[in-house]
């Protein structure tokens, strides 16, 4: 008997495996190969280090910015300013960014770049030249003091940072040997390079923005292929399983994630935690007709990254449309980002933007929660906060950086509504995608649109 239960069992959930993996042609941009994306990614580091490096530096009054790191404990600055077939840096890598001046009528144009390893860092020095020969001299760090020394900087950055984790990359252990190492009549001209990461993080060229689209596109395509008749089996398939599969359908198009995705569901039994907090997933569930589905999934590809929250709702048999109450929470969502974006403005702070956004929310009698964040290089980015979920208030620090120009964000918020026909128990739409902002006059808009109601899934 036990060993019949077993193999039925196992035949059970192997049929459901095998629906998990039939999945619809995927319809998207072309995917490049990786040595495709490492030609990309190196073209646009050149112009990055050519344009916005300079750019920065000068905007924040840094002539010198010094960035170290060891091989698997990278400084989250070093890692994007490594060649593409650079997973890592090379033992310890010394990069010195110097500005010396835009005088026109002097030769000593532009940034200097210099890298204190053993090696050049991209093809003949294309993006930092080797400075560095042990056989003259055999200290790293006394070598570095040197180059120092010759170029007199006035102010000297270091990636130390008490709000920002992807600009406090300098490790204790290389700071100390820094100090060690460098004229002590140049020690006072050491400050936090926190405002020179961020903004060379969060800023994006053209160049790269005219591809950052295709990542949504993707992303989004890979949620509908999911959230699908073919995939979606009520009464078989469970959350779990869908996780995996989505993680399993990023890695067959050779793409990454940079997070496990979720799928969680909220329905109109009231037994149901439909508002339990981030922290407190409930395990795997098994979907059911009348299922409201969320999944929360994020892309790599580019040396770029994508975050998008969408819903889906399965259809009982009968059905051939979303309950109205539903709709109704949809559009609640919706309005709240409406209300979101227009509070984008330069200068603008993330905990500004949270706070009149939220008052307007309430005027127009919805209960919501935002906590959106920039978007690039890394998943959860360098920029301002607005908001987290159970920081409502504001966020100190990251909440108080401003809106600069060219940057992306991921519009992350939820909206919740008592719904009719659930007898009142509320439904929270929680939705995000990715979103541009260029300036004042163009706003902030969605790279690749955004959801307006829920994909439908029939039984």
């Amino acid at each position: 008997m036990i060993r019949l239960l077993i193999l039925s069992c196992g035949l059970l959930f192997g049929a459901s495996l095998r629906v998990l993996a039939q999945h619809t042609t995927l319809t998207t941009p072309r995917i490049l190969s990786l040595q495709e994306r490492a030609e990309r990614q190196d073209s646009i580091l050149g112009l990055r280090l050519q344009r916005l490096a300079p750019e920065i530096m000068r905007r924040e009054g840094i002539d010198m910015w010094v960035i170290i790191g060891r091989e698997y404990n990278e400084d989250p600055v070093l890692r994007t300013m490594l060649p593409a077939t650079w997973l890592s840096a090379r033992r310890r890598t010394m990069l010195v960014l110097f500005d010396k001046g835009d005088n026109k009528d002097t030769k000593a144009q532009g940034v200097e770049r210099l890298a204190v390893a053993r090696y050049d860092v991209g093809t003949a020095g294309k993006f930092f030249r080797s400075a560095w020969n042990p056989a003259k001299q055999p200290d790293q760090y006394k070598r570095l003091a040197e180059l120092i020394a010759e170029r007199v900087p006035r102010r000297i950055a270091l990636n130390r940072s008490a709000d920002f984790a992807h600009a406090d990359g300098l490790t204790e252990t290389e700071y100390q040997a820094f100090l060690k190492a460098l004229p002590v009549e140049f020690h006072n001209r050491i400050v936090s390079g926190e405002r020179l990461c961020v903004g060379w993080l969060e800023t994006r060229l053209p160049e790269e923005i005219a591809y950052f689209p295709d990542l949504c596109k993707i992303t989004h395509a890979i949620i509908a292929e999911g959230f699908s008749r073919e995939v979606v089996k009520p009464g078989v398939t469970t959350t779990e399983q869908m996780e995996w599969r989505f993680r399993e359908r990023i890695n067959a198009l050779g793409l990454q994630t940079w997070f496990h995705p979720s799928v969680s569901i909220q329905r109109a039994d009231p037994i149901a935690n439909t508002t339990a907090p981030a922290s407190a997933k409930p395990g795997s569930e098994t979907i059911q007709e009348g299922d409201v589905l969320h999944v929360d999934i994020g892309v790599s590809y580019l040396g770029l990254n994508s975050d998008v929250q969408q819903h889906a709702y399965v259809l009982k048999r009968g059905e051939t449309d979303v309950p109205a109450g539903i709709k109704k929470a949809f559009a609640n969502a919706n309005r709240t980002q409406d209300i979101l974006l227009k509070q984008f403005k330069v200068g603008a702070t993330g905990n500004m933007m949270l706070k009149a956004a939220l008052e307007q929310a309430a005027k127009e009698g919805i209960k919501a929660t935002i906590y959106t964040h920039p978007i690039g290089a890394h998943g959860h980015a360098a920029g301002p906060s607005v908001g987290m979920w159970d920081m409502q208030a504001g966020v100190p620090g990251a909440g108080d950086y401003p809106l600069f120009p060219n940057t992306a964000y991921s519009i992350e918020l939820n909206a919740e509504t008592a719904i009719p026909e659930w007898d009142g128990k509320p439904l929270r739409i929680m939705l995000e995608e990715d979103a541009f902002f260029l300036n004042d006059q163009a706003g902030a808009q969605y790279l690749d649109g955004r959801q307006m109601g829920m994909i439908l899934i029939k039984p």
